[in-house]
């Protein structure tokens, strides 16, 4: 898995390439240097981004608060911030949801 991480004072950062209107949420991916996700919303008024929101707290572990969208609310190409984690676990994570089971 090549997902370039950023740590930051409060937890880490990395780039989420964003597909609305998809038939269901997931991570189909990496693409380029961001995580490809797909989300059933339509990037009208904000609701990808509240809903790319939604979906990496619930793939995460993590509260809704605690993830903000630091860079491209009205691009598909997004910086996200998510506060409490570091590398380790959100590789961990990562690298269970994108590894093929064996």
């Amino acid at each position: 898995m090549l997902l370039p991480l950023m740590e930051t004072k409060k937890g880490i950062a990395f780039h989420v390439l964003v597909v609305p209107r998809s038939a269901k949420c997931g991570i189909a991916g990496i693409q380029n240097d961001a995580l490809k996700i797909k989300i059933t919303a339509p990037p009208v008024e904000g609701q990808a981004n509240m809903e790319c929101i939604r979906f990496l707290a619930d793939t995460l572990g993590v509260k809704k608060k605690q993830i903000t969208i630091t860079g491209g609310h009205k691009s598909k190409k997004k910086t996200v911030a998510i506060e409490g984690l570091n590398r380790e676990a959100v590789m961990t994570i990562l690298s269970g949801i994108l590894s093929p089971p064996s």
